[in-house]
């Protein structure tokens, strides 16, 4: 687990008990910098870490030995996981034109060999959708923008695209709940579902509007809203992530819950006393794009940091009532308290009972 605040790799038993740390902040072997979302293991235990601020992928032996690192181009971030593939080639995003406005950057992924060589670049692939978008800047002396905010309508569809382990891009544009699998020298694989769209309540609408309106004003305080308006009813998915065992997990939208803020301050114009949560549910397919459930996760289960999925459990975090975060392994469990593995190796005539 990467504690980027300190910042400290630290290792754990299965059964959550610290063991110790790997590495240290700093610029020198075995160090870290800036550390972002990329962290895998690789088949014969190896660790890799991404570390933008130094310009590398740190390499750490099982024990936490320094044994490498992987030049990569350093400065750009981003909190998504970075795969590793079953031929134990891992993927790190990248931008394909780092000089490029923020409304033109072309994102790809960077395959590097389990030897640290580079491989090839991968381009996302382009859905031709332009997701409603609202944008604020921030000018100098000069009147030249000198940084820009650009963040998606709230409630409005996006488009979602990401790689499975097993080596090909997932996309999806929720416009409509469909998702294609892009395998490489296969036909592409689409799947369908009819979906019950989920009404925006009146109050969603409201908080969203003024967070939306708080993080745009940190860049430009005169700021007003420049996008279109937020809808009326939420898109067929909103979140879409690959699991380690090649398991599709869709997050479907649900209707808002209700509840106090308790960090509500009257003070602030654009604060507002309600809080509106929603019910993280998905729906998940198997590599072939049958599927296998919808899976309800209990309250306080977050989204981000971005959880890591398998059919029977899933890592993700949660913060307790100091907020403090936590990382917590979650069973997936079927009525009568099974497993979905357990489930399908009884019906193969693996198991008897």
């Amino acid at each position: 687990v990467m504690d980027r605040q300190v910042p400290a790799l630290r290792v754990y038993d299965p059964d959550g008990t610290y063991r110790t740390t790997f590495g240290r902040g700093g610029e020198g072997p075995g160090e870290y910098k800036q550390p972002d979302g990329g962290l895998s293991v690789l088949s014969d235990g190896r660790v890799v870490l991404r570390d933008p601020g130094n310009a590398r992928i740190q390499v750490f032996s099982p024990e936490g030995e320094d044994l490498d690192t992987w030049r990569i181009r350093g400065g750009f971030s981003t909190s998504r996981r970075m795969v590793v593939d079953q031929e134990d080639r891992s993927y790190v995003m990248m931008l394909l034109d780092p000089e490029a406005s923020v409304r033109d950057w072309e994102r790809a992924l960077l395959q590097i060999l389990p030897d640290g060589s580079h491989g090839d670049t991968l381009p996302f692939p382009d859905t031709a959708y332009d997701p409603p978008r609202i944008e604020a800047t921030s000018t100098n002396e000069a009147g030249e923008i000198a940084g820009m905010a650009r963040n998606r309508v709230p409630f409005a569809p996006d488009e979602h695209t990401v790689l499975s382990p097993m080596g090909y891009f997932i996309q999806g544009v929720s416009t409509e709940y469909a998702l294609t699998l892009l395998r490489p020298g296969e036909r592409h694989l689409r799947i369908e579902r009819v979906f019950t769209p989920v009404a925006v309540n009146p109050g969603e609408r409201a908080e969203e509007e003024a967070r939306a309106t708080r993080n745009m004003r940190s860049m430009d305080p005169n700021w007003r809203w420049n996008g279109p308006p937020i809808p009326e009813v939420k898109p067929p998915f909103d979140g879409l992530f690959a699991g380690e065992d090649g398991t599709i997990w869709v997050r479907v939208p649900q209707p808002g819950v209700h509840g106090e803020d308790p960090d509500y301050d009257p003070a602030d114009p654009d604060d507002l006393p309600d809080e509106w949560t929603e019910p993280t549910v998905f729906d998940v397919f198997d590599t072939e794009g049958r599927y296998l459930g919808e899976v309800h996760t209990p309250e306080g289960f977050s989204r981000y940091p971005e959880p890591v999925f398998t059919r029977d459990w899933i890592l993700a975090t949660t913060r307790d009532e100091l907020d403090v975060q936590k990382v917590v392994m979650f069973k997936v469990e079927l009525p009568g308290g099974r497993s979905p593995s357990e489930v399908e190796a009884g019906a193969t005539g693996v198991e008897e009972n």
